[in-house]
């Protein structure tokens, strides 16, 4: 029985582990690493609530649950995951799945259950979704995440990317069964690509001056923060975004999570639900593991040590995380690329700076509530416009074209035309039917064209993607 135990625990040790002393021991006194983790913390938190409330807005559950969800995962993952270092929240596929749950549920899902609270449903899937990686954790199925091939994963990304652009492009237009946001067509349109403009020229202008500069004053928050201050300066008439609630006192906090816990276990809906479930938890393992092999290799390159993330107890950390926010109708979340390599970039080397970021988060909420209701719902499809930009992997598309115009006639090329044809298919699965039968699909015919056509993977690291 001792045998049988000893793997359970350790899947279940979701705590911080001894590695946060040792490979500290002999730097700078403690007092001073405490201090060197607030700005990194500080700093992310402002990216980490700009994406809370993107997503929160995308996904149709609010930019309050968005934000609450950003400060809760983040919080709950630092302090217990296996990446050490890191930052986790809300992610661009992780919402894009949420968006069909949602869909699904305000189209009918639920016609033959009438009595059942639509919100308490999602939040059902929600909590079964962390259940699901909490037992892949005990199972210690962290280990397979290798067998995903990059061609795959490249293609499943990109799809995402694609789902991202067709909502936000029938939310500002009014097409394919979408209502157009409130105001002219064209004064809207006129603010997405202003926020496009500041996201994508900032960056630019501030490296220029100090990579410093542009590491602490994220491009995302200064254009929600410039565009929406232009809109209400000039009074235009255009849609703001709805808060979905606001946060007062404790007695506010006891509501929200009354008035949201899942009261309804018949085997019916968790039939109902179990496809969701299986969605999210297949690309929550996905997005969280293959962000940690990125993670992990930041860390090598700067540091020049080896932090190896136990992917087992990143998964069971996740687990918990995304079961929080059901409590609350919060939206899923995973480990995060672009908000983990930003926040190591600024300097942190405890995973108290990822606990810092969620506690931030959490208080910069409570102080600027008020003013999210100030910024027109055009600029969050601004900024997720971008997101699928950066979700997008665009390195196999570039490697494809560059071999098609110049081909070399002594070296193979990185993506021949098979391996397109794999990343374009899941891409094109994973919109039209769902993200768990593109994988599953393409990973046995990638296996079945390496042993009858010997294609090879994706030579180079794919783009994974935030912001996420």
């Amino acid at each position: 029985s001792d045998s049988l135990s000893q793997p359970i625990r350790k899947s279940l040790s979701c705590r911080p582990d001894a590695r946060e002393l040792t490979n500290n021991k002999n730097q700078s006194p403690l007092y001073s690493q405490l201090v060197q983790q607030l700005l990194p913390g500080l700093t992310v938190s402002f990216v980490a609530i700009s994406l809370g409330a993107a997503f929160g807005v995308l996904s149709g559950r609010g930019a309050l649950a968005g934000i609450l969800s950003a400060g809760v995962i983040a919080l709950i993952t630092a302090a217990f995951g296996g990446t050490r270092i890191q930052c986790s929240g809300p992610t661009a596929p992780m919402t894009a799945v949420t968006i069909l749950l949602v869909s699904a549920v305000g189209g009918g899902l639920l016609a033959d259950h009438p009595d059942v609270d639509p919100d308490r449903f999602i939040n059902l899937v929600l909590l079964l979704t962390g259940a699901m990686l909490i037992v892949a954790s005990l199972l210690r199925l962290g280990r397979f995440i290798k067998l995903i091939p990059k061609i795959v994963i490249s293609g499943f990304m990109n799809g995402i990317a694609l789902l991202i652009w067709v909502g936000e492009f029938r939310s500002i237009f009014g097409i394919g069964g979408k209502t157009a946001y409130l105001g002219n067509v064209f004064v809207n349109l006129a603010i997405v690509l202003l926020t496009l403009l500041v996201i994508f020229t900032l960056p630019l202008l501030l490296r220029k001056i100090s990579n410093r500069l542009n590491s602490f004053f994220p491009a995302t928050l200064i254009a929600i923060v410039v565009v929406s201050t232009l809109s209400n300066l000039f009074g235009l008439d255009v849609q703001h975004v709805s808060l979905g609630g606001s946060i007062e006192s404790l007695t506010d906090i006891k509501g929200m999570i009354v008035g949201q816990l899942p009261t309804e276990w018949s085997l019916a809906l968790l039939i109902l639900a179990a496809p969701f479930v299986v969605q999210l938890a297949m690309l929550a393992y996905l997005d969280t593991l293959l962000t940690s092999l990125v993670v992990d290799r930041k860390v090598e390159i700067m540091h020049g040590r080896q932090d190896p993330t136990k992917p087992n107890q990143e998964l069971c950390a996740q687990g918990i995380a995304n079961a929080a926010v059901s409590v609350f109708g919060g939206i899923p979340g995973a480990q995060a690329t672009i908000r983990s390599v930003l926040i190591l970039n600024e300097g942190a080397t405890m995973r108290l700076a990822g606990v810092l970021v969620g506690i931030f988060v959490l208080i910069e909420m409570l102080m600027f509530q008020d003013l999210i209701s100030l910024i027109p719902q055009a600029v969050f499809s601004g900024v997720l416009l971008k997101v699928g930009y950066d979700v997008f992997d665009w390195m196999p598309v570039h490697q494809y074209i560059s071999q098609l115009l110049q081909p070399s006639p002594t070296q193979l090329p990185p993506v021949g035309h098979l391996g397109m044809a794999l990343i374009v298919g899941t891409a094109l699965l994973t919109v039209l039917v769902n993200l768990s039968v593109a994988v599953i699909v393409f990973t046995i015919i990638f296996y079945l064209a390496r042993n009858f056509f010997a294609i090879e993977d994706i030579k180079t690291e794919s783009a994974m993607h935030d912001e996420n």
